[in-house]
């Protein structure tokens, strides 16, 4: 039992550090040796848990697909509406980006060309069906207008959330995601929701910045 949990912790350790690296200088830039050297393990020890690079990467890509589904989960036992669910979502991502490296990594090698291996789905196909289902039950629950086009603003949805991870990355410290996520509540806040029931939206973007900044 110790053996199996030295074993679990020392994957785990490999992980965290190629997402590091991986974050930090790109997949390409980042070869098995120098994960070897910023986890302190050994050679043996990384080819025990991963045969190549590129499970490293989907290990990763698959504890970041793990976190979205879980978030999702927990947020639907909230019960609350539908565009709730959806901001306290894109909240939850932006959490783990600013709480560890794994978060920020799997979107870099999103973007970065590497190959997501089936069954698991590609981030991004993921993130448009959360918004899409949770758009649609905006749209029902009269949250936002229901003239919208849902495909549309699914998509410009994910673009957005993930153009402001990606600019961020070189232009900004990661501490400042929180601000940028609720500057782009409030542009969709604006567009997409009736006047009445604005403040409620606006004031919960303003909260769940807030939240995500004193903890």
């Amino acid at each position: 039992m110790a053996r199996q949990l030295r074993a679990e912790q020392t994957r785990a350790t490999i992980i965290t550090a190629a997402a590091d690296l991986f974050d930090r200088h790109g997949y390409e830039s980042t070869s098995l040796s120098d994960i070897v050297e910023h986890a302190q393990v050994t050679k043996g020890a990384l080819y025990f848990h991963f045969a190549a690079k590129e499970d490293l990467a989907h290990a990763i890509m698959e504890i970041q697909s793990h976190a979205a589904r879980r978030l999702a989960r927990e947020v639907d036992d909230r019960d609350c509406s539908a565009l709730e669910g959806l901001m306290r979502i894109t909240f939850g991502l932006v959490r783990l980006t600013v709480e560890g490296p794994v978060a920020r990594a799997g979107l870099r090698l999103a973007t970065g060309g590497v190959g997501v291996r089936p069954p698991l789905p590609h981030p991004f196909v993921e993130w448009l069906d959360i918004a899409s289902r949770k758009l649609l039950g905006a749209v029902k629950e009269s949250d936002i207008h229901p003239d919208v086009d849902v495909d549309a603003i699914a998509h410009s949805l994910v673009s957005f959330f993930v153009g402001i991870r990606v600019t961020g990355r070189s232009l900004e410290p990661v501490l400042r995601l929180p601000r940028r996520l609720a500057e782009m509540w409030y542009v969709l806040i604006r567009g997409l929701v009736p006047v009445t029931r604005r403040p409620r939206y606006l004031g919960l973007a303003t909260q769940l910045e807030r939240e995500i900044r004193v903890a």
